[in-house]
């Protein structure tokens, strides 16, 4: 069983186990534009499983340095850093369908080449659709928290998927992270400190300043409304 997993027992009171989600589907009110933007530009920005690992060189059409983001929520800093750096290639991840939408709206009308993205669990998306060693970057900002202490074992933030993030990451490649729930800051330097995979780009050891390339968020501003400090990671694959 891995750490991902969890055991059940079906009536018969024989096991099987369940995959922990780091997340929960909340679908939301969609707006007609949003449905729109699924149904049309799906095939030109959308990623489904394949039968084996993507040749990223093959999705793009040429060879460039891949940026992947989990849990772009409405995709301002993806959208953002696409537009800014043409140079490179960008795959985002998120299970909140309008929020897909409404990128794939903005990426057409920025007339976008470099993004990509899929509606799926990350977790499944980095183990069976991205080749090891791919990836130049990896983004995750203001993940789920979940802040009460019997579901911090579903923090996507774990020694486990560390690993797999860091197997599928080329040599020297960078690892982003921001949240505004103090505690969850603390636990991921625990667990990005204690990797054989990361170095902290930290002076201290501890988190570094918000970087240029992220835009701040309607999300980090209601936070910071509400007094969330907010903690940036920086990590370098070793």
């Amino acid at each position: 069983m891995s750490d991902n997993e969890v055991e059940n027992s079906n009536e018969e009171g024989t096991p099987f186990y369940r995959r922990l989600r780091s997340f929960v589907r909340r679908e939301g009110r969609m707006t007609d534009g949003q449905k729109s933007a699924l149904e049309r530009l799906w095939p030109r920005y959308g990623l489904d499983a394949p039968a084996q690992p993507f040749d990223l060189a093959q999705v793009f059409g040429r060879k460039a340095p891949v940026v992947f983001e989990i849990g772009f929520g409405n995709g301002d800093h993806i959208l953002s850093r696409a537009t800014l750096e043409p140079q490179n290639d960008f795959i985002g991840v998120e299970v909140h369908r309008p929020g897909v939408g409404r990128l794939l709206h903005n990426a057409e009308t920025a007339g976008l080449n470099n993004l990509r993205t899929s509606s799926h669990d990350a977790v499944e998306v980095l183990e069976t659709w991205i080749a090891d060693a791919s990836l130049q970057e990896v983004v995750i900002y203001f993940p789920d928290p979940w802040h009460k202490a019997r579901h911090h074992k579903r923090r996507i933030v774990q020694p486990a998927f560390i690993e797999l993030v860091a197997s599928k990451m080329a040599k020297d490649g960078r690892l982003l992270l921001a949240t505004d729930w103090a505690h969850y800051a603390e636990h991921m330097l625990e667990v990005l400190n204690a990797s054989p995979s990361f170095r902290n780009l930290a002076a201290d050891g501890r988190y570094v300043p918000r970087h240029t390339t992220r835009p701040k968020t309607r999300f980090e501003a209601r936070g910071e409304r509400l007094g969330h400090e907010v903690f940036d990671l920086e990590f370098r694959r070793l």
